[in-house]
């Protein structure tokens, strides 16, 4: 994303807008809760600051999907195939949104545009990734499109050359919507799909056993037309050969001008001048807001969700070494890959704004080099480039930086050998007099072995410090020759398992890469003394830092030109010459730079009572001894842990089961009731998964499930299981709030709540938290915790925005007497803390999880089903807590 300086004072506001803090905030809120909803891995988060982007905020990204081959089919649609809209419904959200944002923005824009805002329904948009799962419902597909700019106007349009379409059998939000509102509205969450006439019946109830509405809304036809009907009236009728003409050709002049340089003579200035003294420097450099931390806005993001992100965004012990690349094994469903993909970014709107050639030609080289840091080989990378240029009109100055962009990528792309794929461009970034930046970005992605994937914070002390520095030439353009050769050196090192860490090189310079190395283990350097403040500062994209153990690294180091610049020590500082400057002394001003916008600190530390740990010697097991306990999985509207869930039960060897609950008609309900009673009668263990219940209801966002649990149905299936058959409740996050609403937390049973009993609320730092958090094992009551002792310690990811457990302290004594406090969360020294980020919530007595009398209902926030065999590389210690496996050995 791009932005303006969010710690402007609201008196700087420009009339039309709104403050900058409060467009980033809000923007931040909105598409991080979508991606988590929908159980969207958030590998890679970045915001630019320019004061360019107050004109008209950026936000561009990336998703990387997996697909099985033979999943993959393209067929043509024949005359008589039936196209049928699946997912939600339509209104008049997003009428022109596509065009909309595309338009140079004015004051008048708040009371024109904002029906052009298209409103998001992340569980519905889930519901279809479940749908595209299916192999037999995909089966059927001949083609499909996705409801986006233009909707049914262009998403059934494209879908072949004759088609009719029956405008009035789209189905509706609401009533009123004309013919041209309902072919135009590009409300989202909705597919078009082509089937054989045969197979439209099957298709639709696919779609409805994942509680998605799918209804034939168009017909392909052999008329070489696409015709549109309103009931009985023709309202529109297109020859495909005017469709298919591409529109009238458009010419337009440009210039280039020359790039402004420095008294110096150089294009790629230093954000600081260590004229000022090295240390002064340095924290200067860290304080910048380009360079400064954004934790608080890379925790609204859930980073673990598929069990399948081999490197975090904040990696090491600290997790304090930002992440510049994603990187994500493949997911299977029998088992993860050894594949993993990786993708990144570079620019620099700073450099770009001087020269539109040189900061696309550093985009792409800036990328390239992220990605062969984290292992991937030169050859194998695709880019695929995004623009955003203000308004063109007619003036030629302005055609001029959009021409020299795109020269200088294609400069980049030709010398390096590696091609552009696709892209999206808007030229409309301009508010009155105020442009954005020249906004040339290059997304890069690659794959790679995981178990070659190579993090950017250093390992260990005693291991050798290089840089693969950047030559240039003339004009301060890379020696491309060099280069390759250079990236093609450091992959063979990978390669060899030669290189602990590696970062490329940005606009803070060495400085900047081996402060942030440094951050994640708190693990120091000492720096050569040949080693110039000049060289420590200079901007170099496409360099390298390596950390190389000393006993490793042969002629591939001499083949990257790379130059010894410094060692790893224990002690948490940085030295060089005379200069020594604590690790502190940089943390402090680069996490206190945006501190007031993303807050990343909350709860005072608090020193906690010393709960007692309790094991439990005569634990019994369950009467019935199946070889494969079955365990049933509920799919709430909202849910999306249920694949991550079933399949670490799966690898503990039960057998699950998972089912959607409908909720479309009273009639779904009725029968999602009774196949839910079903499945809890025949298992022998049921989990809660988690998820965002409800679109993630405001007080409790379980409060959909304990709805349904209370039914008296249901109530008696579960008390059946429990009392009956000796059964095992497990709640994860969601799951373990709606445990908490239900009174099996910590009562044992499903019971009426009253003021006094335990909850779960909002996180004490106000956001959604998404990190690795350590816990520790309080008490082995529960038969989940089996496996584990009193006192053991994990490292498990925990995504929520409301995990904080609240209850009166009569009650907390009663439950800590009982054994029922599960687990807690611990600092980095295993001690019960209040403190963020250690405890993520604020929850009392830092309680992560609780258990029922007897133990055999658990609940707590932290997902352990996301651990995987390659998840989180770059956080040291992570042991998988064995909570699957505890419960089923519980039957055996």
């Amino acid at each position: 994303t791009g932005c303006g300086d969010p710690r402007s004072p609201i008196g700087e506001t420009l009339p039309g807008k709104l403050p900058q803090r409060r467009i980033t905030t809000e923007a931040a809120h909105g598409y991080s809760s979508y991606g988590n909803q929908i159980g969207l891995a958030t590998g890679l988060v970045r915001e630019l600051y320019h004061p360019g982007y107050i004109a008209k905020r950026m936000e561009v990204g990336a998703v990387i999907g997996a697909v099985p081959r033979e999943y993959v089919i393209r067929r043509e649609p024949v005359p008589g195939d039936r196209i049928l809209l699946v997912g939600g419904k339509t209104g008049r959200d997003g009428i022109g949104g596509a065009t909309g944002s595309s338009k140079t923005h004015t004051e008048q824009s708040l009371t024109t545009a904002g029906a052009e805002v298209q409103k998001g329904n992340p569980p519905e948009e889930r519901k279809l990734q479940r749908l595209f799962r299916n192999p037999r419902a995909i089966g059927m597909i001949r083609k499909c499109n996705d409801f986006g700019a233009g909707g049914v106007a262009v998403a059934v349009g494209e879908l072949a050359a004759g088609i009719d379409v029956y405008l009035h059998r789209v189905p509706l939000k609401y009533q009123g919507l004309n013919a041209t509102e309902v072919a135009l509205s590009e409300s989202q969450e909705r597919m078009a799909v082509v089937v054989s006439a045969a197979d439209a019946g099957a298709f639709v109830k696919a779609a409805e056993s994942e509680n998605l509405e799918a209804s034939e809304i168009a017909m392909v036809t052999d008329s070489n037309r696409l015709r549109m009907f309103w009931h009985e009236q023709l309202i529109l009728d297109l020859d495909r050969e005017f469709l298919d003409s591409h529109g009238a050709q458009q010419h337009a002049r440009v210039r280039v001008t020359a790039p402004a340089r420095d008294e110096k003579n150089h294009l790629l200035t230093q954000l600081v001048n260590p004229g000022n003294g090295e240390k002064t420097a340095w924290r200067e450099l860290m304080a910048d807001l380009n360079i400064a931390s954004q934790q608080g806005l890379v925790e609204h993001f859930d980073a673990s969700i598929g069990a399948a992100s081999v490197h975090f965004p904040l990696g090491g012990a600290y997790q304090d070494t930002p992440s510049d690349t994603m990187v994500a094994s493949i997911p299977l469903d029998h088992g993860q890959a050894t594949t993993a993909t990786a993708m990144t970014f570079g620019f620099d709107p700073r450099l770009s704004v001087k020269s539109p050639f040189h900061g696309a030609v550093y985009a792409v080289v800036e990328a390239v080099a992220r990605l062969v840091a984290v292992g991937v080989n030169l050859p194998e990378i695709r880019l695929s480039l995004q623009e955003y240029f203000e308004k063109l009109g007619n003036d030629e100055s302005r055609w001029g930086k959009p021409f020299s962009a795109l020269l200088g990528a294609h400069t980049a792309l030709m010398q390096l050998g590696v091609p552009a794929i696709g892209g999206k461009d808007s030229m409309s970034g301009s508010f009155n007099d105020l442009d954005v930046p020249p906004t040339l970005i290059a997304f890069a992605v690659g794959t790679l072995d995981v178990e070659k994937a190579v993090s950017a914070e250093f390992k260990q002390a005693g291991d050798r410090v290089y840089l693969v520095p950047l030559d240039t030439v003339s004009g301060d353009i890379p020696d491309f020759q060099r280069l390759r050769s250079r990236l093609a050196a450091v992959h063979r090192g990978i390669q060899a398992g030669e290189v602990a860490a590696a970062r490329a090189v940005g606009m803070g310079g060495m400085a900047e890469a081996l402060a942030k190395m440094a951050f994640g283990n708190r693990i120091g350097l000492e720096i050569v003394p040949e080693t110039t403040a000049d060289l420590l500062f200079r901007p170099a994209y496409g360099a390298m830092i390596l950390e190389v153990p000393a006993d490793k690294g042969t002629t591939w180091l001499s083949d990257a030109g790379a130059l010894w610049i410094a060692d790893t020590i224990n002690e948490k500082e940085i030295r060089h010459n005379r200069m020594v400057i604590h690790l502190d002394e940089l943390l402090d001003p680069w996490k206190q730079a945006l501190e007031g916008v993303f807050p990343s600190r909350s709860c005072p530390a608090e020193r906690l009572e010393e709960v007692p740990l309790q094991s439990n010697p005569a634990r019994r097991s369950a009467v019935a001894k199946p070889a494969h306990p079955r365990a049933f999985v509920p799919i709430f509207p909202g849910t999306n842990c249920e694949y991550d869930t079933a399949a670490a039960l799966e690898q503990a060897g039960a057998l699950s089961r998972t089912r959607v609950f409908r909720n479309r008609s009273p009639q779904e309900v009725e029968d999602s009731i009774a196949a839910l009673c079903r499945e809890i009668n025949q298992a022998q263990m049921l989990v809660l998964p988690g998820g965002f219940s409800a679109g993630d209801e405001p007080e409790g966002s379980g409060k959909f499930i304990a709805t349904v649990f209370r039914n008296p149905r249901v109530h008696e299936a579960v008390d059946r299981l429990l009392n009956q058959r000796d059964g095992l409740i497990l709640g994860i996050c969601n799951g373990f709030q709606a445990l908490i609403k239900l009174g099996l937390l910590p009562y044992g049973k499903i019971t009426d709540l009253s003021e006094q009993s335990p909850t779960i609320t909002y996180n004490h730092i106000g956001r959604h938290v998404a990190r690795m958090v350590r816990t520790r094992i309080v008490s082995t009551l529960s038969p989940w915790f089996s496996r584990c002792r009193p006192g053991d310690i994990h490292i498990v990811p925990v995504s929520h925005g409301e995990g904080r457990f609240v209850a009166a302290p009569e009650q907390l004594q009663a439950l800590a007497l009982a054994g029922q406090l599960a687990t807690q969360y611990v600092d980095m020294e295993g001690r019960p803390t209040m403190d963020y980020p250690h405890n993520p919530n604020g929850s009392i007595l830092a309680i992560e999880g609780i258990s029922s009398p007897d133990g055999r209902i658990l609940g707590k926030m932290g997902h352990s089903e996301r651990l995987g065999p390659w998840t989180a590389r770059n956080i040291p210690g992570i042991i998988e807590p064995a909570l699957f496996a505890g419960g089923v050995s519980y039957f055996r």
